[in-house]
């Protein structure tokens, strides 16, 4: 991820290469200064996502199971379909990363006091 900037009268006149170098000493400015540059990850929500699966499909196994009489049966089959179907919502449908709230903000200031105007991250 990075700023996305707005062809303001500053980014016209240095042009994009230098406006390139700018993002990158800003970014490792912002790193120097401890900001971390994610804050979260496919990684993290792809796990939550499988074992909140698990947890719900167990729950459902066990409680299907014990109509038949097999609620310990159909839990583990309940966590093992639940946590697939956790896992593939968690591949398809998280969320992408996404910058530091405080990384973002440091680096947009920092891009400010150059003279741009961030419009996003990307």
């Amino acid at each position: 991820m990075q700023p996305i900037l707005y062809p303001n009268t500053h980014f016209l006149s240095v042009g994009k290469e230098i406006a390139e170098q700018d993002i990158n000493a800003c970014e490792q400015l912002a790193k120097s200064a401890g900001a971390k540059e994610k804050s979260y990850g496919k990684s993290g929500d792809v796990a939550s996502s499988t074992v909140m699966g698990a947890g719900v499909g167990a729950a459902s196994g066990a409680a299907g199971g014990a109509v038949t009489g097999a609620a310990g049966t159909g839990s583990m089959v309940g966590a093992v379909s639940g946590a697939v179907w956790g896992l593939m919502r968690g591949l398809l449908y998280s969320k992408p990363s996404q910058p530091d709230r405080a990384y973002a903000n440091f680096v947009n200031r920092c891009l400010q006091e150059k003279g741009y105007e961030v419009t996003g991250w990307q």
